[in-house]
Parts: structure tokens; sequence; C-alpha cells
């Protein structure tokens, strides 16, 4: 059985501005307790995500961890999503942030998308 790569790539990171202004204004929304989820379709063969936060979401230390966490959270669920979408998800603070609560944070969010 073929290994399926699961790295976070340069690629698959939305880095500009007015691409992430774009999700923003034009993407479909979709949210729950923690988070919320922008996705609008590229006309790419790969998807891209930017992991943003709210104003105030605490210290650059929080905000990191919160970052590598979802990041994880993604690669691991990225070979079943849809390919050929610019995502940003939203993070706001919340009292406990678990490896194991972004992934289903992330796979709730995915699935209501219809990215799954």
């Amino acid at each position: 059985m073929p290994e399926v790569k699961r790295r976070f790539t340069r690629e698959e990171r939305l880095k500009r501005r007015n691409e992430i202004r774009e999700v923003f204004d034009k993407g479909k929304r979709t949210g729950c307790r923690g988070a919320k989820l922008f996705v609008l379709k590229n006309n790419l063969c790969r998807s891209r995500i930017c992991f943003t936060f709210s104003r105030g979401f605490g210290t650059a230390v929080e905000r990191n961890r919160a970052r590598r966490l979802g990041r994880e959270a993604y690669r691991h669920l990225k070979p079943r999503l849809r390919c050929g979408y610019d995502l940003i998800l939203l993070v706001y603070p919340e009292d406990s942030q678990t490896f194991a609560g972004r992934m289903e944070q992330l796979e709730y969010l995915f699935t209501r998308a219809g990215l799954l």
C-alpha cells in the first residue's frame, strides 16, 4: 500500500493579503464553538489554508501553540478532504486547547462545509 504524504507544504499555505481578503469577503462560512471556517473554491489542483486568530487571542506562545495544533490536525485530515479550495480557520480563545479537541473541531467544520 503506498504511503500517503501528509506533509504541510509551502504550496498549501494561503499567504497573500488579497487572497485572504477574498476568502473572507466571498467565501462560504461555517462555525462551531471556538472556531469559524471560511471556504472558497480556487482553480488549483490543491487546497490552501490559513490559520488566523480573533483579536485579543492571548500571548504569542498561546497563538503559536494553537497554530501548531491546527496545522497538525489539518495534516491528519488532509487525505480525506476534497481538493481545490482556499480555507481560512479563524480560531477564538477557549479554556482548553488540545489536539483531540482541534481534530474534532476541524472534522465537524469540514463536514458541515461539504469538504470531507
